[in-house]
């Protein structure tokens, strides 16, 4: 497949560049992690205008426009920057926004990793769009690396576990989610539960989904759980509870590459 096509199968071509070499295109970024990827890319310059959840790497950010939310976007503001390419998610943005963007902006280029591997093709592509080549292949070497360091030590052993996102209603996530893909590279099974349609369900404790688990995870984001949280949540369900750092495990792009590591340290624990 060519590097050039995105998720939901859209041809792309580089990007002009100008006689003085820079690059003729104005970005706006709806996902924060890729964000984070356009900036170690060394895209930052091209960036007009991201979410408020974008939020790193902080410096580089911070004279770039925010223009609302990943699903609460300003679409005047938006169209006021002229954007030439605008970065969406289908699982963190709305369609009907999205179309309403694509509207005024000529390139939109969609992203739907699942696995941890994918990230490869979304290097690839970022790289060859943007002309940004050698910084792609060295995060796609770093990435393999890091990928093949975690299988070399994977746990044999399988635990079953609750990932959880939100509180208020609680929520988790399906198993074909870009999260339950990385916890399963260190044999941890998220719960699934009775719709599996559904990718972010909202469940109740109970005594049967209890059982049914070894140990819960208390994401770091959206919702920001914390310690007192965990200690809780243990003397509530007598499972084993720990806060995990969400980026390291949600946060596709660039961040992968730690988030791998987070995961071969999370393994050793």
């Amino acid at each position: 497949m060519s590097v050039l096509i995105d998720a939901i199968g859209t041809h792309h071509v580089p990007v002009p560049k100008l006689s003085d070499g820079t690059l003729d295109c104005r970005i706006v970024s709806l996902v924060p992690s890729l964000t984070e990827l356009l900036c170690d890319l060394g895209l930052t310059t091209s960036l007009v205008g991201r979410t408020g959840f974008c939020i790193h790497p902080e410096q580089q950010l911070a004279p770039i426009p925010k223009i609302g939310g990943t699903k609460d976007v300003n679409i005047e503001k938006i169209r006021k920057l002229a954007p030439t390419h605008l970065i969406v998610n289908i699982d963190e943005n709305e369609k009907p926004t999205v179309d309403t963007l694509a509207e005024f902006i000529p390139h939109i280029i969609v992203t739907h990793p699942i696995t941890p591997l994918d990230n490869l093709d979304l290097y690839r592509l970022f790289g060859a769009v943007f002309h940004a080549q050698e910084k792609a292949e060295n995060l796609c070497r770093d990435l393999q690396q890091a990928y093949d360091a975690l299988q070399a030590q994977r746990n044999n052993k399988l635990q079953r576990v609750l990932y959880c996102i939100w509180k208020d209603p609680w929520m988790t996530v399906a198993r074909d989610t870009y999260i339950a893909h990385m916890l399963a590279l260190i044999n941890l099974q998220q719960w699934e539960c009775d719709d599996s349609t559904l990718r972010y369900p909202t469940f109740t404790w109970t005594p049967q989904l209890v059982e049914d688990i070894d140990l819960i995870f208390l994401s770091s984001e959206p919702y920001h759980f914390t310690d007192e949280h965990c200690d809780a949540l243990e003397k509530q369900c007598g499972k084993p509870v720990q806060l995990i750092d969400g980026e390291m495990l949600s946060w596709y792009g660039s961040r992968a590459i730690a988030g791998l590591r987070y995961l071969h340290n999370l393994q050793a624990e």
